[in-house]
Parts: structure tokens; C-alpha cells; sequence
């Protein structure tokens, strides 16, 4: 099982180093949206889609203009869609035969629609609170428009379930194999999930967006910026389950650090360091919970 990083399409919001955490940065911070593409035996499987080519070819219709234009302002490009990536890969969009969400915000789900073919793994409380659409947040954060075609949905309840490193109500997912698995980890959304990966090395945990800052799963001291703090102050929809799934996060890393490696979807850091472990060789001495240094982004 191979797996791929993608970041589709870098968010650009205002407050740079205080956002983002960079030392020494002036300007907007510099934020991922990193998606899994990952090849398996029975075909191609994406976690979360990023931004897709219709936000890039008319972003007034498809995104909310405070989100396009003040808080996130996502540098829209074709060729960093998600489709366009795979495609360099060598492979073709309809090659992808899943997609796997870890939740259903506007940054996640945008490229659903350059994949008709694939089905549609989704937790059933986040689908069925995008889709009743009962206040301002929800209405701005999720954008039927990037999924109103979306016919091939599977959803899974969250009353069962298997237990994985600690977490219970985990799911295996239909027609996808048991190496893929969907963890509940509500608060940012009702509906929230992380996707765990096992690679036959040790496990990967994409969190999404339970946090936003690699600081946040530092043991030695939590911290995170004042910008994110914001952000996900204010875009989250039970701040006691996202505080609580954290620090069952942090446990995790703790206890089982060196099986399960996590990372969320934003944050440069912890993309560039996986992107840069996958392009190591095979019989690099790598141990699974860690990742290599990264010499081109200094936090």
C-alpha cells in the first residue's frame, strides 16, 4: 500500500507568523490542505479532496466570501487540485474508486465532484447535519454546491464500531480494505472523524482538523498560535468533545508514539515532513512514529 501527500491548494489568511507560527515571516501564514491518495489492490483511494476545479474556475458561487476572502483566502489554482495531482501521478480521476472525508467543511470536500465515479465514505451525523444546513456557520461552512450531484454516499452511525489504540465506534469501511479505518473524533464538526492508515509499517492518523498546530501534540508543552486558537474557537461545534478528543490525541502520541504516527490537515510542518519521508527510500531506518527533518521550513 502506497500513500501519497497532497497538499490541495495552500489557505493564505491574514496574520502570518501569529497564524502559522513561522519565526522570522512577514505577510499571510501559509496553511495545507493535506489529502491522502492512497494505492490499493482495489484501486485508488483519496482522504478529503481539498479545493476542487470548480472553486478554481468560479469561486463566488461555490465558497462564502468571508471565508474565500478574509479568513482563509485560499490560493486557488488548477494545478493544485487534487485530480490534477493524481493525474501527474500518472493515474486518471476515474482511477479513484473512494473517497474517504473526515469531514464535510468547504476546504475538505471541494473536489468531490471531479470524481463522479467514486463513493463517498462520511461519517452519517456529518452528512446529515451538512445537509440540514440550521444556522449562519453551518450554511457558510458547507457548500452543497460541491456535492448537491454526489449520488454514491456511504455513511456510517457512530452507536458501533470496533475499538482501535483506545478509541471506540471505529469503523472498517464497505468495499475498502480492512487496513483503512474511520475514528470519530467530533468537536470541530459534529460529524468529525480522522482516517487511520495501517501501511504495514506502523499507522498513520490523519486528524483533520481535531487540531490545527504540531504544537498542540507537543508533550513536553502545549501551545498553538493565537490565530488558530481563534479559528477554531469559532468554528467549532462542541468545544468540549474537540477539547476532550485532543487530549485523547496526546495520549495517543504519548502512549503508542511509536505506532501511530498523527497529523492534521493544516498544518506546513508536519506536511512537509511526511511529504519528505515518503520520497525516502524503502530501507531507510526510519522508526513509524516519527518523521524525518525537513530543512526548508523553519516553525
Amino acid at each position: 500500500m502506497r500513500i501519497h501527500h497532497l497538499n490541495c491548494t495552500t489557505m493564505c489568511p491574514p496574520g502570518g507568523r501569529l497564524t502559522d507560527g513561522r519565526r522570522g515571516f512577514t505577510g499571510p501564514a501559509a496553511l495545507t490542505c493535506h489529502c491522502l491518495l492512497v494505492e490499493t489492490a482495489r484501486g485508488l483511494v483519496l482522504v478529503d479532496t481539498g479545493f476542487g476545479l470548480n472553486d478554481v474556475y468560479a469561486p463566488r458561487e461555490r465558497l462564502n466570501g468571508l471565508f474565500r476572502d478574509v479568513l482563509c483566502r485560499p490560493a486557488l489554482a488548477e494545478e493544485a487540485t487534487a485530480v490534477r495531482q493524481i493525474e501527474r501521478l500518472g493515474f486518471q480521476a476515474s482511477d479513484v474508486r473512494d473517497i474517504v472525508l473526515t469531514h464535510l467543511d468547504f476546504d475538505h470536500a471541494g473536489g468531490l465532484d471531479d470524481f463522479p465515479h467514486a463513493r463517498v465514505h462520511v461519517l452519517a451525523e456529518e452528512y446529515r447535519v451538512a445537509t440540514a444546513q440550521r444556522s449562519w456557520l453551518d450554511r457558510a461552512r458547507f457548500r452543497p454546491q460541491q456535492w448537491a450531484k454526489e449520488r454514491r454516499w456511504e455513511t456510517y452511525a457512530t452507536s458501533r464500531g470496533g475499538g482501535w489504540f483506545g478509541f471506540d465506534c471505529v469503523r472498517e469501511l464497505s468495499g475498502l480494505p480492512p487496513e483503512i479505518l474511520l475514528v470519530p473524533l467530533t468537536g470541530h464538526t459534529l460529524g468529525h472523524a480522522g482516517v487511520a492508515i495501517d501501511t504495514g509499517e506502523g499507522w498513520l492518523l490523519h486528524a483533520g482538523d481535531a487540531y490545527f498546530h504540531h504544537g498542540e501534540m507537543d508533550l513536553d508543552r502545549y501551545r498553538c498560535t493565537v490565530g488558530l486558537r481563534a479559528y477554531q474557537k469559532l468554528m467549532q461545534k462542541d468545544g468540549w468533545m474537540r477539547w476532550y478528543n485532543l487530549r485523547r490525541l496526546r495520549e495517543l502520541v504519548r502512549h503508542h508514539g511509536e505506532q501511530v504516527t498523527v497529523f492534521c490537515a493544516h498544518d506546513a510542518l508536519e506536511f512537509e515532513r511526511l511529504e519528505e519521508r515518503e520520497k525516502l527510500p524503502d530501507d531507510f531506518p526510519i522508526r513509524p512514529g516519527l518523521v524525518a527533518p525537513v530543512s526548508s521550513l523553519h516553525m
